[in-house]
């Protein structure tokens, strides 16, 4: 249990603590400092309320691969079972919907037209991640029940 521990914190640092959060630093620069030097907002209120929900969603999601799917998030060493509850019941993809939401949350947050261009484009690369390499492996690995699973619950939401 330690060990699938540890590889969770470390998938969970290095996938979506990279996506969701050095490259948005490094895109903001000095403006990721001067964003907390002023008073908050309307808008800095609900870039943290979507932010905390997208982050609420992904725990929620990291937590449940560990617990039902005796794997981790990372396409490397994935659930050795289909997990299908909790807001997967909702979604065949809620993890990325959580880090979109994080995403959306700075964008907003940082009032930045350059994280709202990099949502998109990891939104993208999520969408080609997704139907050239995720599905296919989950149908190889899983067949019949990840096909009926389809049927019944949307790629999104």
């Amino acid at each position: 249990m330690l060990s699938l521990f540890l590889r969770n914190l470390f998938f969970t640092v290095i996938h979506p603590g990279l996506i969701a959060g050095l490259i948005p630093y490094w895109i903001l620069g000095d403006q990721f400092k001067a964003a907390f030097t002023h008073d908050f907002q309307l808008y800095h209120y609900a870039g943290i309320f979507i932010f905390t929900i997208g982050l609420v969603i992904l725990l929620s999601c990291i937590i449940r691969f560990a617990v039902k799917g005796r794997g981790t998030l990372s396409p490397i060493d994935p659930t050795r079972r289909l997990v299908i509850s909790g807001l997967y019941k909702y979604s065949r993809n809620p993890m990325y919907v959580g880090v979109i939401f994080i995403l959306i949350g700075e964008a907003i947050f940082f009032r930045s037209g350059s994280l709202w261009w990099y949502v998109l484009a990891v939104f993208i690369g999520f969408n080609l991640f997704i139907l050239l390499h995720e599905e296919p492996r989950l149908r190889k690995d899983f067949g019949e029940e990840y096909k009926e699973y389809c049927k019944r619950v949307r790629r999104w939401i």
